[in-house]
């Protein structure tokens, strides 16, 4: 499979700048998902931004109505 890195990243949200994952997804979320975190995509940049991307406090904003 081919990946479309350069399709990824004009969606990407990740404010992490030397990050070598960025539109790599399938490496972004091995690498997230090891360190029981979820990815930035996954959160308002509001959020992203706190580079918290604990489970935890995914499931705080979902509680709270932000996602």
């Amino acid at each position: 499979m081919e990946c479309n890195k350069d399709r990824n990243l004009k969606s990407c949200n990740c404010s992490y700048e030397p990050c070598p994952r960025k539109g790599i997804c399938c490496d972004c979320i091995s690498y997230h998902l090891k360190m029981r975190e979820l990815p930035a995509c996954v959160f308002p940049d509001n959020a992203e931004r706190t580079y918290d991307r604990s489970f935890e406090h995914f499931a705080r904003l979902v509680n709270g109505g932000k996602i």
